[in-house]
């Protein structure tokens, strides 16, 4: 059998449904080998689009997503979307061409060591020597990226590896279970949950699984135990719930910090090092459980008291079924503030000036989405708005990056999440900065007859760090730059374009837009204006009245 042949076996074999990518001369005895696989490939318009779109399938399905370069400045493409696969826990598999190693042909015309390169930034990466060793090598790759914590894996696949025989069979995929906390530290928690005055429980990025979200559903309604959440833990939970206290957007001062600093024991469920500190230890006067698949990264302002390891799903369950549930906890307070947080943020909601306010631009998606919908962030200032403002109702209908928080992987994730789910509703929010470093897969998006939304919130500048430069006394300076006509643009793909000119135009708008089956873009002029007023001024205040 030809050794390209058997990858593509290798892949069927691990469940692979999708390879999006752009092969190059070094990928053809592969692409060829694609040819009759069951294994659809998705032909993009740039390497870093591919890498987002396959980390973002292994984000929403939890198998491995992977993508196809060629050598040299194919896979460099990918660096990039392999940090974001990586530092996201999302499960991805690179593969890359490369010339031959028994012979050479080019001398060392667009080579240059792509392992080497990859390993700082995956969980493993190789190059395939041998045809013989290609079953071995996917199977090592497919457990690696998918077991926790999950990650960015790589293999390169040479030119004339590609092409030689092999007589190696296939190997069949091992069944791993994931170990269970030990009981002691189960009981451990028991006892310091039901001692506590006033729990709160922060659901984190590793939380964010299908089991573990139904079993901390069952432990909040069993104790009421308020919840609150990081960026990367939206929608683990119900976020419409009167429980639910806010998101940890802010690094300090908003409403959700009160319940932070109340709170004399917090419930740390899938805390990651990646996302910035939710909150800060001080002492050792609050109390914390970390509960993960790992024990803690002990860090200055991290060092908690109980660490319950292993399947956090199983972990919650045994701390769910012990809990003495008649427990006179002291949680009046976290109403007063959950009502605080839902009183500001319905102030500004339906704010009818124009420019839009990033507020009401949140509120207006929600109000156009359904409950099961799909929204994907780019990176952003509109980010914190989405993370604090956005109720998301299940867990992955809010995409957003809070690891590497790249700029370009807006676009990509909602093609790929139509992909995964083609019968929900699908809307990219974009800056008009971030759009334009993958603006090129709208071509994809219409070949592809993907039914998605774009929104771009227009600012005409890098909003988040001319925010920023303004927090620092510094005068405007090297942020600013023109734009295209949007509409324009995204018709000359083959989309449709549209344009708010008022505030009570865009809900509409989004809701025709959800129901025509098309690529569309909405051009939506933002106003950042009172950002630094609303977030490091009046919030404060108000927050601090409690």
């Amino acid at each position: 059998m030809k050794a390209s042949d058997l990858m593509v076996k290798a892949l069927e074999a691990e469940g692979v449904e999708y390879i999006f990518g752009i092969p190059g001369e070094e990928n053809l005895d592969l692409l060829e080998s694609l040819r009759s696989s069951s294994i659809r490939l998705i032909l993009t318009r740039h390497e870093q689009g591919a890498g987002f779109m396959a980390a973002t399938y292994g984000r929403l399905t939890g198998k491995v997503g992977v993508c196809l370069s060629t050598l040299g400045p194919g896979a460099t493409n990918l660096v990039t979307p392999a940090a974001y696969a990586q530092l996201g826990a999302m499960p991805m598999l690179m593969i890359t061409g490369q010339k031959p190693i028994k012979t050479s042909k080019q001398g060392r015309f667009q080579v240059i060591d792509v392992v080497d390169m990859m390993r700082p930034i995956t969980k493993y990466t190789t190059q395939i020597v041998s045809g013989d060793r290609i079953p071995s090598v996917v199977r090592e790759a497919f457990r690696i990226a998918s077991e926790e914590r999950p990650g960015a894996v790589h293999i390169e696949l040479p030119e004339d590896i590609a092409d030689e025989d092999t007589q190696s069979a296939l190997l069949a995929p091992s069944v791993v279970r994931r170990p269970i906390a030990e009981y002691k530290s189960v009981k451990a928690a028991v006892n310091m949950i039901e001692a506590a005055t006033s729990p709160v429980i922060l659901i984190g990025a590793g939380a964010n699984r299908k089991l573990t979200s139904k079993m901390l559903g069952e432990f909040v309604a069993k104790t009421g135990i308020p919840f609150i959440t990081t960026q990367m833990g939206k929608g683990v939970l119900d976020e419409t719930d009167e429980l639910f206290m806010g998101n940890t957007a802010l690094s300090s001062g908003d409403f959700v910090h009160r319940v932070i600093s109340r709170a004399d024991l917090i419930i740390n469920v899938g805390h990651d090092v990646v996302e910035k500190p939710p909150f800060f230890m001080e002492d050792d006067s609050q109390q914390v459980i970390h509960i993960n698949f790992d024990s803690a990264a002990v860090d200055p302002v991290y060092f908690p008291q109980l660490e319950v390891v292993g399947d956090i799903a199983n972990s919650i369950w045994q701390i769910k079924e012990a809990i003495d549930p008649a427990c006179k906890w002291e949680l009046d307070f976290y109403s007063d503030v959950h009502d605080a947080y839902i009183a500001h943020r319905e102030a500004s909601e339906n704010d009818n000036r124009f420019p839009i306010l990033p507020e009401r631009m949140v509120n207006d998606v929600r109000k156009a989405m359904p409950k099961n919908g799909i929204v994907t962030l780019d990176n952003g200032v509109y980010k914190i708005w989405f993370a604090r403002n956005y109720p998301a109702a299940m867990r992955n209908t809010l995409l957003l990056d809070n690891a590497l928080a790249t700029m370009g992987a807006g676009l990509p994730s909602a093609m790929a999440a139509k992909l995964v789910y083609p019968d929900r509703a699908v809307i990219t929010v974009c800056g008009d900065g971030g759009f334009m470093m993958n603006s090129q897969e709208i071509e994809t998006a219409v070949r592809l007859n993907l039914h998605i939304v774009v929104i771009i919130l227009r600012d005409d500048a890098y909003g988040m760090i001319k925010w920023k430069q303004s927090n620092m006394g510094f005068d405007n300076y090297g942020l600013d730059y023109g734009n295209p006509d949007f509409v324009k643009y995204v018709e000359s793909y083959g989309g449709k374009g549209w344009r708010i000119a008022a505030a009570s135009e865009l809900e509409q708008q989004i809701k025709d837009c959800l129901a025509d089956p098309a690529v569309h873009l909405i051009d939506v002029p933002v106003d950042y204006s009172l950002n630094d007023e609303t977030l490091n001024n009046s919030i404060r205040k108000l927050s601090a009245k409690l």
